[in-house]
């Protein structure tokens, strides 16, 4: 796996497909010139203080509103436009197999309050890529951290996704309205094209998108799934991905409660990647470990409020085989 400091991306991650050949599995770019230019500015980051979307830019913390810069569809979106994707994180440590990344998001920074101490740690063991986040505050602030990997299992951004086999370890789903804010509800997958509680083809449903609400407002598949977990924190298996012609698979594992699985639907060619190929039109996904979108302001859904004297950590881990 490559890494840049440059909002502590993954530039690149290779893995083996069934013939043994590596393959580029992390759609990115040559230089950082090409990050920051690109259409869409989240390839490969670390996403901060808040991954996914805070309906109007809003929220009340202790008495107090607090604005927050908009910059996706009259929302705000991870973090802001001077999110943690668009800062220098500072090399703590790196050796063979780890990186520790650190950053300092200080009182106000995207409006957001308090001095927020982050410190993530992306480690490799065999076949596993880890990515361990922690963070201390001096206020009270939320915090919902991620990683945003743009993932085509085919290797270098071949081809589209849709033919890639999906199971999300998910029942329920957090549906949204305009603006891909959740409406609060949790709703079961059963019986919808949200059910990928078995393995089932990316783009199966989607010549559904006229006819469902849900994947119409989406563009298809940008949604927050509700895991199931046997205790709050666990690490459980999230979400399984396989490429069958490549044959490689890909297994997420998470602390967090919720994964935002987004299909490409808004890729339209214009970024072109480190090995020449356009971003096209559903040529990768993302799976993002989280807390739900919009949870400042949504009472029923898991905290994501840090204390002073608390510490926010939790982890996420991707691993890759070769199946048949």
């Amino acid at each position: 796996v490559y890494i840049t400091n440059y909002g502590g991306r993954i530039v690149s991650l290779l893995t083996r497909d069934k013939t043994g050949l590596m393959g580029d599995v992390v759609l990115g770019f040559k230089s950082i010139a090409d990050y920051q230019k690109a259409n869409t500015p989240f390839h490969g980051c670390l996403v901060g203080r808040y991954s996914n979307r805070i309906a109007k830019g809003k929220f009340e913390l202790e008495g107090k509103v607090y604005k927050l810069p908009i910059n996706n569809n009259g929302n705000h979106l991870h973090g802001g436009t001077e999110g943690f994707h668009n800062q220098v994180w500072e090399v703590v440590d790196v050796n063979d197999t780890s990186i520790v990344l650190s950053y300092l998001s200080e009182d106000g920074e995207m409006g957001y309050p308090g001095n927020l101490e982050v410190e993530v740690t992306y480690t490799i063991y065999d076949n596993e890529l880890s990515i361990a986040y922690k963070a201390t505050t001096d206020k009270a602030t939320p915090v919902n951290m991620t990683n945003h990997a743009f993932f085509n299992l085919a290797g270098e951004a071949k081809d589209n996704i849709n033919d890639h086999m999906l199971i999300l370890n998910a029942d329920y789903f957090t549906p949204v309205g305009e603006g891909l804010i959740p409406s609060g509800e949790i709703r079961a997958v059963a019986g919808t094209p949200f059910d990928f509680t078995k393995f089932k083809r990316i783009g199966r449903d989607l010549n559904l998108i006229e006819s469902n609400n849900q994947l119409s407002l989406g563009g298809g598949y940008d949604h927050n799934f509700v895991l199931n977990k046997e205790t709050y924190g666990s690490m459980s298996l999230a979400a399984r991905v396989f490429d069958p012609k490549s044959g490689r698979q890909m297994d997420i594992m998470t602390e967090e409660p919720g994964i935002q699985f987004y299909g490409g639907n808004f890729m339209n060619g214009s970024d072109t990647g480190k090995y020449g190929a356009k971003f096209e039109y559903r040529a990768s996904f993302a799976l993002e470990t989280q807390h739900y979108p919009d949870s400042p302001n949504q009472s029923n859904f898991p905290n994501t409020i840090l204390q002073p004297g608390e510490t926010y950590q939790t982890k996420s881990i991707y691993k890759f085989s070769v199946a048949e």
